[in-house]
């Protein structure tokens, strides 16, 4: 019976967290239009919400994230919107499933590395505010990583006639958006996952108590006051 009142809690909260998500998606606080492209905040909450709530709720919120990046793309267009969208695709099904793989396949391994970041970080026992912006810091860029390598690997000849450029240049242009935009992304993604995870960690015992008598409920809770 209480497994199962866990399970209900888990996939409440997991639900709640996606809710977020697709709200920040479809703010202008979670998409920021770029020139060329879309910076984002979106990731935030699915890493949060893999610390919180494990790996495979992290993948969850990043395929949920990868979706409305997707609508995103597809509605409001720019120019690297055919690396994001599978109906915007410039070189048929190949191209699909490739936009498929940046925009979903991708934000879920933010959630799933952040996830086992965080699990690995309590496992060598590094305080809690400390994990957590390491945590939020790798995930971010994670998301920048994979997108950006995945369309230098995967849509090269097409991001060169997007930026009207030759192909040998993609490279420095890749690395450049890295540099400008995801650095930024992961230094703000550091402090906020650490601020908002640091106060929701230290709520979560109140809002889903463990079963009395459970193991690590004090250890737990150690951890977060370190």
């Amino acid at each position: 019976m209480y497994s199962k009142k866990k399970d209900i809690r888990w996939t409440v909260s997991v639900a709640l967290m996606a809710a977020i998500v697709v709200l920040l998606a479809n703010t202008p606080l979670g998409m920021i239009q770029l020139p060329i492209i879309k910076a984002t905040t979106v990731h935030i909450p699915v890493i949060i919400g893999a610390v919180l709530l494990g790996p495979l709720a992290g993948a969850i919120l990043g395929a949920t994230f990868g979706v409305c990046s997707i609508v995103s793309n597809t509605m409001t267009p720019t120019l690297l919107s055919f690396a994001f969208s599978p109906f915007l695709s410039t070189t048929g099904a190949a191209g699909a499933v490739k936009a498929i793989w940046i925009a979903v396949g991708c934000r879920i391994l933010i959630g799933v590395a952040a996830g086992w970041i965080w699990i690995l970080l309590k496992k060598i026992k590094v305080p809690a505010p400390a994990g957590l912006a390491i945590t939020g810091f790798l995930g971010s860029m994670v998301n920048t990583v994979c997108v950006m390598g995945s369309i230098y690997f995967l849509f090269a000849q097409q991001y060169a006639e997007a930026k009207e450029v030759a192909v040998s240049a993609v490279f420095g242009l890749v690395m450049g958006t890295v540099t400008a935009a995801g650095i930024p992304e992961a230094i703000a993604a550091a402090i906020l996952v650490s601020a908002i995870g640091f106060a929701l960690l230290k709520a979560l015992p109140r809002i889903m108590p463990e079963k009395k008598g459970s193991k690590g409920t004090k250890e737990e809770t150690a951890e977060v006051s370190a």
